[in-house]
């Protein structure tokens, strides 16, 4: 019930924002509790969602096989395991910061809460809502690290929230039978093909300005910037060929390199502060 990627991608989020303000210096202790703390609340209300969704999952194609809707995991059992590992997640980020452990709560309670419970099955803007919740990790390690929220964690904090689209349209585009037969509005149904490709693209602009102002927000300079330069320019020019010509195949190629592009910009992240 684990989703590796997805949670993968939102530690290393998290491990460097909070490297980005605090590296070299990094206590085993600390670091430890920033991943552990992270990976409980974020599988938490992983577990949570799918608990919540069973029902539509249970008739989509590409979801019917979780373990809940096919029926390999009880309900109750899931329920319980995925509220024991956000409680204790945020207890422990609230044990190690105040702050640091409100903004790991304010991450479950968009996620859980807004996103999935209140907005997921009304308005295909919840993806809105989805995004800040991904951006809540890189923001938390940006304050454990520093103490307080600064414009550098917030910057970081809109790029995955403008990264999240990527992802999130395109599967909706992708699997769009699915999402009509479980009833979830998604931009595809509401909005055309056309305007979601569109959207993407106007996404990962933004969220290539952000990855920017936040290097040099931290003070990236020599190879590590030209590289990510490069990486930008990339992602850029995927990007507004989507905007000049929207297709299946150049939209799904850019959301194959948004991917690959945001693992390397935190990587890159992490490495100039080293």
């Amino acid at each position: 019930m684990v989703k590796q990627l997805q949670t993968g991608l939102l530690l290393m989020t998290g491990v460097a924002g909070y490297m980005s303000a605090r590296c070299p210096f990094m206590p085993a202790s600390t670091l430890i509790g920033l991943v552990g703390s992270l990976f409980l609340a974020i599988t938490g209300s992983t577990i949570l969602n799918m608990w919540y969704d069973r029902d539509i999952d249970a008739k989509m194609n590409r979801t019917c096989r979780r373990p809940l809707p096919s029926g390999q995991i009880a309900a109750w059992k899931a329920l319980l395991i995925g509220s024991a590992f956000a409680f204790s997640g945020v207890l422990w980020a609230l044990m190690m910061n105040r702050l640091f452990g409100l903004i790991v709560f304010a991450g479950l309670f968009f996620d859980v809460v807004i996103y999935t419970i209140w907005l997921k099955r009304r308005s295909s803007w919840s993806i809105v809502w989805g995004g800040l919740a991904g951006g809540m990790p890189v923001l938390a390690g940006r304050v454990l690290g520093i103490g307080a929220v600064d414009w550098v964690g917030l910057v970081l904090m809109l790029a995955i929230l403008f990264w999240i689209p990527t992802h999130m349209l395109t599967y909706s585009m992708r699997y769009y039978d699915d999402y009509q037969v479980a009833g979830i509005p998604t931009f595809a149904s509401t909005r055309g093909f056309q305007f979601s490709r569109r959207f993407i693209a106007l996404s990962s602009i933004f969220a290539a300005c952000a990855i920017a102002a936040a290097a040099v927000g931290i003070g990236m300079t020599g190879s590590y910037l030209h590289l990510l330069g490069v990486l930008s320019v990339i992602l850029l020019v995927l990007a507004i060929g989507c905007m000049l010509h929207p297709s299946e195949k150049l939209n799904f190629s850019l959301f194959k390199y948004a991917s690959v592009y945001m693992v390397n910009a935190m990587v890159l992240l992490v490495a100039q502060a080293m």
